[in-house]
């Protein structure tokens, strides 16, 4: 029986990468585990929340696949992905999927470009019917600072165990992503020390990568990736 543990993102939730997990479960007979971090879900609580307890928690949802499953792999979205890294680093993880990961965050260029389309729907008056104000607004409402430097502070403590990650590694990331910058995939694919890795880009992507409009070719591209024989 295989196992596979999908891992969303800083203030996000499963449904950032239930697309994915979705299409998995059509296509296979796997365990598929899509846990709620901490703090996280449809209402945000943040407040007082360490970083270690969403380790703790993922954690936690990989031991139970790794007591019940022959072979287990990991997906990880966003800072999901740092969490999905540290468990490849020290569990037996079989493979391992990063998606838009979060080792650098923040691209100036393209969070520029979202602006700007947010000011012109201002303009127009459409601002309340522009997703990405009402996904940022959402967020900045219910995210107190101390949860924001939690997560400065999950990426330091997991970036350099990086390179003990040698599992097989496929990197996703979209060339369009306001939060992650392109840079972070190309960090991740010389840092991580698998011998078997792949970068793959997603041309119009945003961050959320798993409901882009070429997320059909994306999840071909995990499911084949996962299929493979090493």
């Amino acid at each position: 029986m295989i196992g596979c543990l999908c891992i969303h993102g800083f203030t996000g939730a499963p449904y950032e990468v239930e697309p994915l997990a979705e299409y998995l479960n059509i296509h296979t007979d796997w365990v598929i585990s899509v846990p709620t971090l901490p703090g996280h879900g449809v209402t945000l609580s943040l407040k007082g929340v360490h970083y270690q307890q969403w380790i703790d928690h993922a954690e936690n949802e990989l031991k139970k696949l790794i007591q019940s499953c022959d072979q287990v792999y990991v997906i990880g979205f966003s800072m999901g992905g740092m969490i999905a890294s540290y468990l490849a680093a020290k569990y037996p993880v079989d493979k391992l999927v990063l998606l838009s990961a979060a080792a650098l965050y923040l691209n100036p260029k393209q969070m520029a470009s979202e602006i700007r389309s947010m000011v012109k729907d201002t303009i127009k008056g459409n601002l309340s019917n522009n997703e990405l104000f009402q996904r940022y607004k959402r967020k900045i409402k219910a995210t107190p600072i101390t949860a924001t430097f939690q997560f400065r502070r999950l990426v330091s403590f997991i970036k350099p165990l990086l390179p003990q990650v040698e599992v097989p590694t496929l990197i996703a990331q979209g060339e369009c992503d306001g939060v992650v910058p392109p840079k972070s995939a190309e960090y991740l694919y010389r840092t991580i020390s698998a011998k078997t890795k792949k970068l793959a880009y997603i041309k119009d992507s945003n961050h959320h990568i798993c409901h882009c409009e070429e997320k059909e070719a994306l999840f071909s591209e995990v499911y084949d990736f996962l299929m493979e024989t090493n």
